[in-house]
């Protein structure tokens, strides 16, 4: 398994604590789900880390606001969207 596919999976388990309710879990797995999404970026193009500035941004949003749905689909369009699109993820 890739760095991008136990991201990949990680942002999907994480959104699904967000969607059953339990916040303070989900948020405690973010933050290693983000640590393993940065090391993916490093390698990135500038682009891709743009992206990733803004969906990270809106996530943040999300938690500030509690909307923990909208933290949830974040996680698990947005970001592994762009996940796909990094250059390990090929």
């Amino acid at each position: 398994m890739t760095v991008v596919e136990r991201s990949v999976d990680e942002c999907r388990q994480c959104a699904g604590l967000f969607r059953l309710g339990r916040d303070v879990e989900a948020a405690l797995n973010m933050v290693d789900v983000f640590e393993g999404v940065q090391q993916s970026m490093i390698a990135a193009p500038e682009q891709i880390q743009q992206d990733w500035a803004f969906v990270l941004m809106q996530m943040m949003n999300c938690q500030e606001r509690q909307d923990w749905l909208g933290l949830a689909d974040w996680m698990e369009y947005e970001l592994i969207e762009l996940l796909q699109k990094t250059p390990l993820a090929t």
